[in-house]
C-alpha cells in the first residue's frame, strides 16, 4: 500500500511538531519537566483566552 503524499497543511502542521518537540526537550534540559509543562500549559491558556501576541503585565 502506498502512502500518500502529506498536504502542505500537514507538512506544515508537522514542522511546529518538530519545533514544539525540541523547544520541549531543550526545557526540560535547563529546567526540569515541572517548568516545561507549565509552560505549555500556561501557552495553551493563552491561546484559548485570545491572548496570543499581547503582552501581559500581571
Amino acid at each position: 500500500m502506498m502512502q500518500a503524499e502529506l498536504s502542505a497543511e500537514e507538512k506544515s502542521k508537522d514542522a511546529f511538531f518538530e519545533q514544539l518537540a525540541k523547544l520541549s526537550e531543550e526545557m526540560v534540559a535547563k529546567h526540569g519537566k515541572d517548568f516545561s509543562m507549565g509552560a505549555l500549559v500556561l501557552a495553551a491558556r493563552w491561546i484559548a483566552e485570545n491572548r496570543v501576541g499581547r503582552l501581559k503585565t500581571n
